[in-house]
C-alpha cells in the first residue's frame, strides 16, 4: 500500500491556491492595462484611415445608401434635409435639379484646437462640396474639394504629409474633425431621407 504524507499534500494544496492567486492577480493587473493598449491601437488605426479617391489622390467621402422611395421622393426628402440642416440652404445650394435628381452645394467646416492654456479655440475653416444624387431606391452623397479658407488655394490633402517642413501636430486632429464633421452630416441626411410611417385611417 502506497503512503501519502500529509505534509506533501497541504505542500501541494498551498502551491496551488497561491498559483491561482497569483494568476488572478496578474490578470487584474494586465487586464485594464491589455484593453487601454487595445484601444489605443483602435484610435491609432482610425484617424489614419480617410477615403482617398484612388484616381486623384484626393480626400472624397462617399456612400451609396438603398432606401425605400422614388427619384422625386428623395428630391423632396433632401429638400426637407437642407432646410433643417442648413441656416441658408438657398444660398449654398448652387444646383438643384429635380428632373435629374441632383443637388449640388458648398459649405464651410470650422475647426478648433485646444491652446498650450488648455482652452478650445476657434481654428481654420475648410470649404467643402457636397452633391448628392437621387435614383429610385438608392441615393449617392459625394463630399469632395476640401479646401482650407485662405487667401490662395490650400488643399488639405498637404495634412496627410506628417514629412513636411512645415508640418503641425494639429493636422491630425483636424482631420479627425473633418471625419466626424462628415459622420453627423451623414448620419442626419439619412434621417431625413427614410420614408415616414403611414398612418392608420382612423375607422371607427
Amino acid at each position: 500500500m502506497e503512503i501519502i504524507h500529509t505534509s506533501s499534500i497541504t505542500f501541494y494544496v498551498i502551491f496551488a491556491t497561491n498559483f491561482n492567486n497569483n494568476i488572478m492577480r496578474f490578470v487584474q493587473f494586465i487586464g485594464p492595462a491589455l484593453l487601454l493598449i487595445i484601444l489605443s491601437s483602435a484610435a491609432f488605426a482610425q484617424k489614419s484611415e480617410l477615403p482617398i479617391n484612388p484616381d486623384n489622390s484626393k480626400i472624397r467621402f462617399q456612400e451609396v445608401i438603398y432606401e425605400t422611395g422614388t427619384k422625386d421622393e428623395f428630391f423632396n426628402r433632401c429638400i426637407n434635409w437642407l432646410n433643417n440642416y442648413y441656416k441658408d440652404p438657398v444660398r449654398i445650394t448652387s444646383v438643384r435639379d429635380q428632373p435629374s435628381g441632383k443637388i449640388i452645394g458648398k459649405h464651410t467646416i470650422r475647426l478648433e484646437y485646444v491652446g498650450d492654456d488648455g482652452i478650445k479655440r476657434d481654428g481654420p475653416s475648410v470649404f467643402y462640396e457636397f452633391t448628392i444624387e437621387m435614383r429610385d431606391d438608392r441615393y449617392r452623397y459625394t463630399i469632395t474639394d476640401l479646401l482650407l479658407r485662405t487667401a490662395s488655394r490650400f488643399e488639405i490633402e498637404r495634412w496627410l504629409d506628417k514629412d513636411s517642413p512645415t508640418y503641425d501636430e494639429r493636422w491630425e486632429d483636424y482631420l479627425d474633425q473633418i471625419v466626424a464633421y462628415v459622420n453627423q452630416w451623414s448620419e442626419t441626411l439619412k434621417e431625413y431621407m427614410v420614408p415616414e410611417p403611414e398612418k392608420e385611417e382612423d375607422i371607427w
